[in-house]
């Protein structure tokens, strides 16, 4: 297995990269986040990867973190996620928040990603919430409604899950408040 690759970027694409290693030019599938962080092309670029072999192809995808590539191979083992639905769904939410979605049951932000529907998302949340508590620490798992979408939105602004958890910890549970205003008393915390 090739666990990551090292060379020259020599072009990109809107989700693939061609890096030549020795003398060999890889063509890598990556998330937009990863795509991101290459550079231009002639800059040296690391990926962690993952080869994907089907019988009727072989596909290499390169990740810029451990924790992407964890993200990526956990959603791979969703019945009807294949590896360009993974790398789709890691294209449209940064690690930390889609952890934080699927942990917190956030099947409504889920359906928004690209290719997953209300299905995939319920689908999602039901395979990966246990796997996610086991591997990553049970990230945000004890979080619900409101609380979960407050922390979905720090993290969505920035912050870490831990803090992100903190911050949403203790929050007053009076419906007077909207969703706004818990965010801000969130930030409000994790400012003071």
């Amino acid at each position: 297995m090739i666990a990551a690759i090292e060379g020259t970027l020599e072009l990109r694409g809107s989700d693939w990269a061609v890096v030549k290693v020795g003398g060999i030019s890889l063509r890598v599938h990556v998330s937009s986040s990863t795509l991101s962080q290459l550079g231009a092309p002639g800059d040296t670029v690391r990926l962690l990867t993952h080869l994907h072999w089907r019988e009727d192809s072989v596909a290499l995808y390169g990740f810029a973190s451990q924790q992407e590539l964890e993200l990526f191979r956990l959603l791979l083992t969703v019945s009807g996620v294949g590896p360009r639905l993974a790398l789709a769904i890691l294209s449209g939410m940064d690690c930390e928040r889609l952890a934080t979605s699927i942990a917190s049951g956030n099947v409504d932000l889920l359906a928004q990603l690209p290719g997953v529907g209300k299905k995939m998302a319920s689908r999602l949340v039901v395979e990966l919430k246990a796997k996610l508590e086991k591997e990553w620490g049970g990230v945000g798992t004890y979080l619900s409604g409101d609380s979960a979408d407050v922390a979905a939105a720090l993290v969505g602004l920035g912050y870490s899950v831990a803090e992100a958890a903190r911050a949403v910890d203790g929050l007053p549970a009076s419906a007077d408040l909207s969703l706004e205003e818990k965010v801000r008393i969130a930030l409000q915390r994790l400012a003071g």
